[in-house]
């Protein structure tokens, strides 16, 4: 039976990263990550799985954020009991992403219920702390650019790709053709981490888009000037910075930008508080990797009075704001949740503090209404009038923008015979497959939710004449167990300019339109079911048609 890949997630959107293999009698799931922002994405997370997670016999993941964690605790509750393997840096964050995942999942729930702001009368949690304990022991460790062989000649292997700390590329070789799942990539040199490596090329690439269509500006003068400038300001009209952070890698980066600038007489010496139990203890993950970090990484200068607050009573001194002008640096990132939703109730009113978004904000979060110039923001069942200056600092992404997610399929050897755009919203993606196309001479191709594709060698995707090969090998997801409601027929409209004859008559410059759903028969054979429509140009010689009468309306 074919290999097959179905995207679960992260197929033409950002969130959800979530890809299945099936190999005969084996299915790997290549991350397993919870759909975040528009509450139509976040619906997804509640749905029964494609698939009994029970069937699931391995889980790879690419690094710890939870669009590429958050759902495993869910896979477990529902019967999945194998090995996840990871890299030993991704399963140290993953603890601690999943329990607190797991921590603010149940308080939510509670909160909900008992601020009335739930339409459930007792609204529950995707998951719970139990949950999450019960995944952590099938976390098992890797080594770098090491083959992981997982049996029935299945080989893994993970190449640092330098998002953050234990990210990395995946490539599996299955006995029908090789993927290569880029995760997150990080840009061609991180502020923290060991540049990323290229891995080694596979048949089929899928390859993150999340900034597909833009190019990362350069600082004109000195590094970080929006942040610079905007805490100078703040600080002297006597308000505080909230700094909304992801907790894993971005706290590590404004820290070490913040050092420098006080280093360097840029800013004030404030002091600076990290508000967020899971990003003081993601710091003391990236404190014990030295071997993983620059080697040229100097924090001495802000290490040595960080506020860290990390209990529940600390940090509701400090949400009362008798703190004085300070920075505040909280998590979640794209203000999602986490402690720095406290921080934007009390803070977004006064008009002394300053708001910096560091990151990339997501359709339908509280970070993107904020950079789209909100006046208004709901939080826990209230709208907070927005009077804060809200500044965002375009310089700390992480993710590869358009030309370093080129060159990193340009590099890779041997050459892709078809790659995916993934982890893009629609128009990132579709730039990226453009240039792709353009400018490698690889084809490219957005895949859809629940698209299943035949995975074959490179040799044979590139002898097929056909533009976009995995419309030819599509296969029907309840083939290969996936749930029916992922099916998506094909339409496709072409037009024929070769000459071709049925019955006679001439097919050339014909327009066909077809709606063919794809199904695979027992034997392997591809049938495609659905509707073909032909439309032929008239003949010039032809007289003009009589007008054909309507029937009367009946009564």
């Amino acid at each position: 039976m074919a290999t097959t890949l179905t995207f679960l997630g992260g197929a033409g959107t950002v969130t959800g990263s979530k890809y299945l293999l099936t190999i005969d009698e084996r299915r790997i799931l290549v991350d397993a990550g919870m759909f975040q922002g528009p509450k139509d994405l976040r619906r997804l997370n509640w749905a029964d799985f494609p698939v009994p997670p029970d069937t699931i016999t391995d889980v790879l993941l690419t690094h710890a954020h939870m669009d590429h964690v958050g759902y495993l605790p869910v896979l477990i509750k529902h019967g999945f009991a194998g090995p996840v393997w990871c890299t030993a840096y991704t399963r140290d964050l993953a603890y601690i992403v999943l329990r607190d995942a797991g921590f603010l999942q149940e308080r939510d729930a509670e909160d909900a219920r008992l601020g009335g702001w739930s339409k459930h009368a007792q609204p529950k949690a995707l998951y719970d702390s139990q949950d999450v304990e019960r995944t952590l022991p099938l976390l098992t460790p890797v080594d770098w650019d090491r083959d992981l062989d997982l049996g029935d000649g299945i080989l893994a292997r993970w190449t640092r790709s330098g998002h953050i700390l234990g990210s990395g590329s995946i490539r599996v070789q299955t006995p029908d053709g090789s993927v290569l799942f880029s995760g997150d990539l990080g840009r061609d040199t991180h502020p923290v981490l060991r540049a990323r490596e290229t891995p080694e090329g596979a048949d089929i690439v899928l390859v993150e888009s999340t900034y597909g269509d833009r190019e990362h500006p350069e600082p004109v003068n000195l590094p970080h000037e929006a942040l610079a400038d905007v805490v100078r300001r703040t600080i002297d009209r006597g308000g505080s910075v909230l700094i909304p952070a992801f907790a894993v890698d971005r706290t590590e980066i404004v820290l070490k930008e913040l050092s420098e600038m006080r280093r360097d007489g840029r800013i004030p010496r404030t002091p600076v508080y990290v508000n967020s139990p899971m990003a003081a203890a993601a710091l003391d993950v990236y404190k014990s990797a030295a071997s993983e970090l620059r080697h040229d990484l100097d924090l001495a200068d802000i290490m040595a009075d960080l506020r860290e607050v990390r209990t529940a009573d600390e940090s509701r001194e400090l949400t009362s704001g008798g703190h004085g002008p300070s920075i505040i640096i909280s998590s979640s990132g794209m203000a999602t949740g986490g402690r720095v939703l406290h921080h934007l109730v009390r803070m977004l009113p006064d008009p002394r503090n300053s708001v910096v978004l560091t990151g990339y904000q997501a359709v339908g979060t509280r970070g993107r209404s904020l950079l789209d110039g909100a006046t208004r923001l709901k939080m826990r069942g209230r709208y907070v009038g927005v009077k804060a200056e809200i500044v965002r600092d375009e310089e700390f992404s992480v993710h590869a923008d358009g030309s370093e997610l080129v060159d990193w399929v340009r590099a890779l050897t041997p050459r892709a015979g078809l790659v995916f755009c993934t982890h893009g919203e629609p128009e990132p993606s579709a730039a990226l497959v453009a240039r792709i196309t353009r400018e490698t001479g690889v084809d490219a191709v957005v895949p859809a939710q629940g698209e299943v594709i035949v995975v074959e060698p490179a040799e044979v995707l590139l002898a097929r004449d056909a533009p976009h090969a995995p419309t030819a090998a599509a296969v029907d997801p309840a083939a290969v167990g996936v749930a029916a409601d992922a099916r998506a027929p094909r339409s496709v409209a072409a037009r024929v300019d070769t000459a071709i004859t049925l019955d006679g008559v001439s097919l050339e410059g014909a327009q066909v339109d077809t709606d063919l759903t794809p199904r695979q028969e027992a034997d392997g054979s591809i049938v495609l079911e659905g509707t073909i429509s032909i439309r032929l140009p008239r003949p010039e010689s032809a007289p003009e048609p009589e007008p054909v009468p309507e029937p009367e309306p009946s009564s």
